[in-house]
């Protein structure tokens, strides 16, 4: 039996699904986390062979003793995951030191973390990307915008998410980051793309190969949702368009990606654009080494009547699945902000949408800064349906 470490199962809330499809494939699953056994789901419970608590995730040496542990009680460790961003580099850290050889090492970090170094392989895949600046002083960042123009963002070369993200439209904003910036952060500075966000999700097997694949669209920045406390949306495709596909696949071999669930960002751009293409064209934006964050993996499912947690679990197991894939629809996620007077409350939207959807959750205090506070989740078959939704339940009076 195949030994199975999961780092922080129970977080996000959705991912014990991974640890059930695991268990099912026979897999003895072994979960450390710094939640209570008691307080854990009763799903996750019945999906764990056993789980070691530890005070705070945080203290590497804790999680490495409860590796160590786990090693002696049930012998060498054959996987050891998080499927989480934050986790990732603490997970090429312990396979590296328990010599656990089915992930990512340490020495892989910087190329599948650092916003700056992905870019090489990006551009060895022949995607194009945005040119960019590693921030030192003053002049160093004037002398780029003089010649890429404002507005230019900085943000942690390796950072999770939005966090610490600034859109530069003129000197005194530049002036008002370099006064702001942690001082022992590194910071990338990059043209502006004029563009929304294109993803290629795929599950990648031990070949190198797909055996799942799909994208969504974020029409509005996360940077912007953060940075202004505004409502949140992103959906779905239907059917994933062929060039992202190609992007999509290129960099899974540029990047050597084996044995993955992935999820590459892309900008499809809005304008012409110097340098970087036309209209429609994609641009490589940066790599993220797991599943799309948050409840996407349950909207993958409901998009396309298929179990991404059965089809990764699989991978693990088997290296294939057998899983179908059924019928294709949009689906479309919300994150409705608090605070905001909006035209429809939540029993009109229910009245109007109940039909539709899939999930309606408040959204947890961890993700909210990215995702607003009150999630819609809901499928359509075409797109000007889910744009009738996306502006009813967003309407303000």
């Amino acid at each position: 039996m195949k030994n199975f470490i999961f780092i922080s199962p129970n977080f996000p809330t959705n991912y014990w699904q991974f640890c059930r499809e695991l268990k099912k494939n026979g897999l003895n699953v072994l979960g450390i986390g710094d939640q209570p056994y008691n307080e854990l789901k009763p799903e996750l419970k019945d999906s764990l062979n056993e789980y070691y608590k530890v005070s705070s995730l945080e203290n590497y040496d804790e999680v490495y003793r409860a590796v160590a542990f786990l090693i002696f009680k049930h012998g060498p460790i054959d996987w050891l995951e998080s499927n989480n961003e934050y986790w990732l580099e603490r997970d090429a850290k312990l396979r590296t030191a328990f010599h656990i050889t089915s992930g990512f090492q340490v020495d892989d970090i910087p190329r599948i973390k650092y916003k700056s170094k992905m870019k090489h392989y990006y551009t060895r895949a022949g995607i194009p990307v945005a040119r960019y600046h590693l921030v030192e002083d003053r002049e160093s960042c004037l002398a780029f915008i003089q010649r890429v123009g404002y507005p230019v963002v900085v943000k942690p070369d390796n950072g999770v998410g939005a966090s610490h993200t600034y859109k530069l439209k003129c000197d005194a904003d530049l002036d008002k980051f370099l006064a702001e910036r942690e001082a022992d952060v590194p910071y990338i500075m990059e043209e502006f793309v004029h563009a929304e966000v294109n993803s290629y999700d795929a599950i990648i097997d031990s070949q190198g190969n797909p055996m799942f694949e799909t994208g969504n669209v974020t029409p509005m920045s996360i940077m912007d949702i953060v940075n202004e406390a505004d409502n949140s949306i992103y959906y779905i495709l239907k059917d994933l368009p062929e060039d992202t596909r190609a992007a999509g696949r290129a960099t899974v071999k540029s990047f050597n990606v084996k044995s993955r669930f992935v999820h590459f960002e892309f900008f499809r751009l809005t304008e012409d654009q110097e340098g970087l293409g036309q209209k429609g064209d994609i641009v490589g934006l940066e790599v993220n080494m797991r599943p799309c964050g948050g409840f996407t993996p349950d909207m993958i499912d409901f998009a396309h009547s298929t179990d991404v947690y059965k089809i990764w679990a699989d991978m693990i197991a088997f290296d294939k699945s057998t899983m179908p894939v059924g019928q294709h629809s949009f689906c479309a996620f919300v994150g409705r902000r608090d605070g905001k007077n909006f035209a429809l409350n939540h029993q009109d939207i229910m009245t109007k949408y109940g039909t539709c959807m899939k999930m309606v959750e408040r959204i947890p205090d961890a993700l909210a800064g990215a995702m607003g506070n009150q999630m819609y989740v809901a499928i359509f078959p075409t797109q000007e349906e889910m744009d009738a939704f996306y502006q009813d339940v967003l309407r303000c009076i």
